[in-house]
């Protein structure tokens, strides 16, 4: 793993409450978590843990009621509406749950989007996301809509996406859910190799061992509360990451 000098993301003493008074709810309390260069960090939790208040507090989308979330050193409370949205389009890159494609766009198009809107020709643009989509195994549908793909494939779109260009900070919820065993293991390739060989940070949100094994490192959450562990999970997924993806 390579380790930068400058975490690319750090939560430090977060909380973060819905509501007020004897109805408020402590979705994620006092939770401090830095993740550096090269570094995948799998998030495991029961449903209502908190994982997904990470992750989207992580990218910028919701704010902290205490606390400080920074990547790459700035707080991003601190940013107006159009910085942070810069942040989040030359920084950061999703894939929730909710894919968001745009329906009135290609696979190619959506993928070529973010790189577009940050002033990249559409040429330069189109060849990135080309070479994003056939990482993921859709060389041969670029030039489809959303609707007509399967659930599957629309969210490896997603995940091609999230990816494409220099991102420094990849968040991931439950990328693997609608595929299959084969194309959940390639995604997570995906994932290891943007941590590994182009120096992005990655926190993985999901429910599957086979998956947080792949991670330098898993957390847990209950009732909103972290608790880390200092390295991967044991046992024979664990081997599978070691041989398979890091030979």
């Amino acid at each position: 793993m390579t380790t930068a000098d400058q975490p690319i993301l750090e939560l430090d003493r977060v909380w973060r409450v819905h509501g007020s008074g004897h109805t408020a709810v402590e979705a994620l309390r006092d939770a401090s978590l830095t993740v550096s260069a090269g570094e995948l960090v799998a998030v495991m939790g029961p449903s209502g843990s908190g994982k997904s208040t990470l992750l989207t507090l992580a990218g910028g989308l919701d704010r902290p009621t205490e606390g400080a979330v920074r990547v790459l050193g700035q707080d991003l409370a601190g940013l107006g509406p159009d910085q942070l949205a810069a942040v989040r389009r030359r920084t950061l890159g999703y894939v929730f749950q909710e894919l968001n494609l745009l329906p009135g766009l290609t696979a190619a198009e959506n993928v070529s989007l973010p790189l577009e809107l940050e002033g990249m020709r559409p040429g330069p643009a189109r060849d990135q996301a080309l070479a994003a989509l056939e990482r993921v195994g859709l060389a041969k549908l670029v030039d489809r809509f959303p609707d007509d793909l399967s659930g599957g494939e629309q969210q490896r779109v997603a995940i091609a996406r999230a990816v494409v260009g220099e991102r420094r900070l990849l968040l991931a919820d439950e990328p693997t859910g609608a595929l299959d065993s084969v194309t959940g293991e390639s995604v997570m390739r995906l994932l290891r190799d943007a941590c590994d060989h182009h120096g992005a940070a990655g926190v993985l949100v999901t429910h599957d061992a086979a998956h947080a094994a792949w991670a330098d490192r898993v957390v847990f959450l209950r009732d909103g509360v972290l608790v880390d562990q200092a390295g991967p999970l044991a046992g024979p997924e664990a081997l599978l990451r070691t041989e398979g993806a890091r030979p």
